[in-house]
């Protein structure tokens, strides 16, 4: 989960996900998707694959190409775990709020 999140904390990579979630891309087209060169996105790829939220699989005849995808369970996992934050201040709230009307 800390890989996940803090991979998660930079707006570019934040921004690729966003662009992943139309379909899988080539690493050049992301690149000029977030006007950035592409060695300097490479380190931002690098560290999404490293968290396990993206795919790089070779695209097509051209070795060197790269295309990336989203890792569904990944973000299956994110989501499981915000429930569960989410469950636990509804409850506190929800105890909060049973505490005032009975003070009252």
């Amino acid at each position: 989960m800390d890989a996940t999140l803090a991979a998660l904390a930079d707006p570019t990579r934040r921004r690729v996900i966003e662009l992943l979630r139309e379909g899988p891309r080539p690493a050049g087209e992301l690149a000029e998707a977030v006007s950035m060169s592409a060695a300097a996105l490479s380190r931002h790829l690098r560290v999404l694959r490293g968290s396990g939220l993206v795919q790089a699989e070779a695209g097509g005849d051209d070795a060197r190409l790269r295309v990336y995808s989203l890792r569904p369970e990944r973000f299956t996992a994110l989501q499981a775990w915000l429930d569960q934050v989410q469950a636990f201040w509804s409850e506190q709230l929800g105890s909060f709020k049973d505490h005032v009307e009975r003070t009252r």
